[in-house]
């Protein structure tokens, strides 16, 4: 039986969701729950991200919505038309993704921003199952994390290639794999990731879905 793509009661990581529960209870207005893809069913590019953020995605319900990222994130999916409409940290505008749908490693918010090894693997089945929606011809993983998830959701070994900021890997079933610096607060303030680096990546982007 193929594996859903997402399952808003998904409680198989006993430490995520024990963590889940306890946010909750200390913020009870907050999504808590695995967070779904956003975006198109069927999309060319797929993003993928390491985990939804305490105070970001997991109190909003959408990834990259309420924390620092989302805003380099979707300014540069709009410059590139992967987006339209206006952007809001709370998640109430009219935004919409184009040919483009965002995703997660890991679902559920972890402590420290830090998912172990077996959360990873434990949640790889659902982003397989995005990963092997209609369409999809680029991968694009923000950091290491996400690098060898997606590598793994798509039948790979972690070793298959390395991850390194701009790179670009051709893999097997015409997907291409690009990876990128985490467009996170402490990448951009350090400036290990610039918007400039970031609009490059997101510029070949472009050009492989539209090839």
């Amino acid at each position: 039986m193929q594996k859903p793509v997402y399952r808003a009661d998904c409680r198989a990581c006993p430490r995520l969701a024990a963590f889940l529960d306890q946010v909750k209870a200390d913020h009870p207005a907050y999504f808590c729950k695995p967070v779904p893809p956003f975006g198109a069913a069927a999309a060319p590019l797929v993003i993928v991200g390491l985990a939804p953020g305490m105070h970001g995605a997991n109190r909003t319900g959408r990834p990259f919505t309420g924390d620092h990222a989302g805003h380099l994130l979707y300014a540069t999916l709009a410059k590139f038309g992967f987006a339209s409409g206006s952007f809001s940290p709370d998640g109430n505008d009219d935004l919409r993704l184009s040919g483009c749908r965002i995703s997660n490693a890991v679902k559920c918010l972890p402590p420290d921003n830090k998912p172990d090894t077996a959360e990873i693997s434990r949640c790889n089945p659902y982003l397989a199952a995005d990963l092997a929606r209609p369409g999809t011809r680029v991968v694009l993983a923000l950091g290491l994390i996400a690098h060898g998830a997606a590598l793994s959701a798509l039948g790979l070994k972690k070793s298959h290639c390395k991850f390194v900021h701009a790179a670009e890997h051709a893999l097997p079933g015409g997907v291409t794999l690009v990876d990128s610096y985490h467009c996170s607060r402490y990448n951009t303030n350090t400036r290990r990731l610039t918007p400039e680096m970031f609009e490059a990546v997101f510029a070949r982007a472009r050009a492989l879905v539209d090839r």
